[in-house]
């Protein structure tokens, strides 16, 4: 699969791109002189964006052939980054926050999608993980180096080294990627009704409780170490070292266990593992007061990170067999359901953090993950995937 590299470079941009703002946010506000909060907008932003945009480009672009609209996609990628160094203020700079987040919006479903078709049989959620593993790698070397970059030089140069990296993703995409042969006959009314199969919808459904429920411990984790474990700000990073790791390898992990277990199998057997390592971390706050050993948080930080980024593979490959003709829409609007997830998570999130701390925040992720797990027990009984072997030959549209 020697494809496979350039796919995940692709994710890998995409992923620092979104996530690096939050490590520049200082240096940015005060450049436009503008508040953190105001600064912080620019993340809000490109998740709201990407998750309206996503479903939208992929009906938009699904006559296009996949190699150019990766490759191209992943041009102007560069561009974007390249001109936001010159942005001259803050609203400039939203606009191409703008721009940026609907090309990632277009071309990371598409990468997902042309994984599970060009994967050989039985190793489709393998190639998935793959390329779902670029978004967790760019949290251990991405986001950190472009906030080191940042810090030193200026958060115009950590746009430039987006630039440089995606322009890397070009020429490695342009090199490896195959030429897909277009069999799709399937139009855009035709493909919308797939996506409004109950058994896409329920899918997507349960990427959204998921989301809201594996990555709410996440985003307010530095209260949440806080209050479990007592333990200084500056082990903070280290857990957040240790979640991206877990991460990188679940992905890996969740791929292989999509390939050898089945899809719906793994699904509900990570999602056993997510909710059982939330409940765990909620129980060990509760039972050491709020001084529990660091190591046994960490500890736990791993498998839930691991098992929580494993979920990714096999779901991506569940809406990919669940959509037919409609597999990069089906993507694309699990993608969003991501998103959605992730602004309800800090909702969420944030009610039980100001009403009870982060003790509050996991008995809320661990209410959530326990309905979520019914949810797709549920969708999997009454909505069962079909293997990619079985489900190419009734498709109608490339993905």
């Amino acid at each position: 699969m020697t494809w496979l590299p350039g796919l995940l470079l692709t994710t890998f941009v995409i992923g620092t791109d979104d996530f690096i703002i939050a490590g520049i946010l200082p240096e940015i506000a005060t450049d436009f002189d503008v508040s953190e909060a105001v600064a912080g907008q620019l993340v809000t932003v490109f998740s709201l964006v990407y998750a309206a945009a996503a479903p939208v480009m992929a009906v938009v672009t699904a006559r296009l052939p996949r190699k150019r609209l990766i490759v191209g996609g992943l041009a102007v990628f560069a561009v974007v980054n390249l001109v936001t160094v010159f942005a001259p203020n803050y609203a400039a700079l939203m606009a191409l926050r703008v721009a940026a987040a609907l090309v990632a919006a277009t071309i990371s479903p598409a990468a997902f999608a042309i994984a599970g078709r060009l994967a050989p049989e039985g190793r489709t959620g393998r190639a998935i993980g793959t390329v779902a593993a670029g978004l967790t790698v760019s949290l251990v070397i991405g986001v950190p180096l472009g906030s080191w970059i940042g810090g030193t030089f200026g958060w115009h140069a950590t746009f430039v080294l987006v630039a440089v990296l995606t322009t890397i993703a070009v020429a490695v995409t342009a090199l490896t990627l195959p030429g897909l042969s277009e069999t799709s006959v399937a139009g855009v009314r035709e493909r919308l009704v797939l996506l409004r199969r109950p058994a896409v919808l329920a899918c997507v459904i349960g990427t959204i409780i998921g989301a809201t429920s594996g990555l709410m411990p996440y985003i307010f984790i530095a209260p949440l170490i806080g209050d479990v474990s007592g333990a200084e700000r500056s082990l903070v990073p280290v857990a957040i070292g240790l979640y991206g790791l877990a991460g990188a390898a679940g992905t890996v992990i969740g791929g292989r266990l999509n390939d050898h277990w089945g899809t719906d199998r793994a699904v509900i057997a990570l999602l056993v593992v997510v909710l059982g390592s939330t409940i765990a971390m909620t129980m060990t706050g509760i039972a050491f007061g709020g001084s529990a050993p660091f190591w046994l948080l960490a500890a736990l930080i791993v498998v839930w990170g691991g098992a929580g980024w494993a979920y990714n593979p096999p779901m991506n490959a569940r809406a990919l067999q669940l959509a037919g003709a409609a597999g990069t829409e089906a993507i694309a609007l699990n993608t969003s359901g991501l998103y959605i997830g992730i602004a309800l998570a800090g909702a969420i999130g944030g009610g039980a953090l100001n009403l009870a701390g982060g003790i509050a925040v996991l008995l809320a992720a661990s209410g959530i993950g326990l309905i979520n797990l019914v949810v797709m027990t549920v969708a999997v009984r009454r909505y069962p995937s079909v293997p990619m072997a079985q489900s190419a030959a009734t498709r109608t549209g490339s993905p």
